[in-house]
């Protein structure tokens, strides 16, 4: 019947992932996201390599028995074969510098362990879903001390470039958390108010590690903002009026929330606006001079203190 059904319509391809590695959880995850998938396992990065040269397929994991460089060679041999093969990285053995070749290499995750697994999994889903995955993250220079890139604005690049960052942090548990949670509620402002989730626009990111702080910048393409405006956001509540800015945001048809800037300026130790309002820069200190742990711990339970 050469593929066709009754009616002239061809029958869809069965999607298949391809997991290397003898990780019973992973491949697990993989059948539970996607019951509808093919899923065929591989012990090792040159059988996958070899099997992807024969014939595609629609999401790579590699397995933590391999380093980061080793899975990082891999994508780039595929991309000859197969230039838009999604993959995801798993690894034990992991840097910064890896973190970036594997963004280099349009890998559309990447895992280090120890890795959430409600993170891997919504990452699996997200691999699945949403517009053409390998033109959402832009690297424009990177080193691992300081990186500079564009994002497209819309929430799966969002969560993309939030487990990269993640990873590239190499920072003490505590310093990563704060910086972690501060980056994705001034990146989630840009792309909703900024850019209003228009996929055709980009924000600027900037990553920058010295021995005695982090900072992240954040530019996005609207026309800007002044503080003082925001009555919808809770920053600009009166301190007898903690939760006056949600009847604004009801009144403009806006989701429940607000607290963003407002968090983010509590758990970090600077949140420096430019004059536009579209460009902000937050800092965490590393050296002693931040605020100390009992502050932050405090200051993420109840951001309007």
């Amino acid at each position: 019947m050469n593929g066709k059904a009754d009616d002239g319509k061809s029958f869809a391809r069965r999607k298949v992932a391809l997991v290397v590695g003898a990780d019973e959880a992973v491949a697990g995850v993989v059948h539970k996201v996607l019951p509808s998938w093919k899923v065929v396992r591989v012990d090792k990065n040159t059988s996958a390599l070899e099997m992807l040269r024969e014939k595609p397929y629609d999401l790579v994991l590699t397995g933590d028995e391999t380093s980061a460089k080793e899975d990082v060679d891999l994508l780039r041999q595929i991309r000859i074969a197969r230039p838009h093969t999604q993959m995801i990285i798993l690894t034990k053995q992991s840097t910064p510098t890896d973190v970036i070749a594997a963004m280099r290499e349009r890998a559309f995750s990447y895992f280090s362990e120890p890795y959430s697994m409600a993170d891997f999994t919504q990452m699996v889903q997200l691999a699945t879903t949403g517009p053409v995955w390998d033109e959402g993250i832009e690297i424009v220079a990177a080193t691992q001390q300081w990186i500079r890139l564009l994002a497209r604005c819309d929430l799966k690049t969002a969560n993309r470039l939030l487990q990269f960052i993640h990873e590239i942090a190499d920072l003490p548990e505590q310093e990563r958390t704060a910086v972690g949670t501060a980056f994705r509620e001034v990146l989630m402002n840009a792309i909703e108010h900024g850019a209003r989730f228009d996929p055709s626009q980009h924000v600027e990111i900037g990553y920058l590690r010295t021995k005695f702080a982090v900072a992240c910048r954040v530019k996005d393409p609207g026309e800007g903002f002044s503080l003082e405006e925001l009555r919808h956001a809770a920053i600009a509540n009166p301190a007898d009026s903690p939760l006056l800015h949600l009847e604004e945001r009801k009144e403009q048809g806006l989701r429940p929330g607000g607290f963003g800037i407002l968090l983010a300026k509590h758990i970090v130790d600077e949140l420096i606006y430019g004059e536009s309002g579209n460009d902000v820069i937050l800092i965490k200190y590393l050296d002693g001079r931040g605020k100390s742990a009992e502050q932050q711990d405090s200051q993420v339970k109840d951001p309007a203190k």
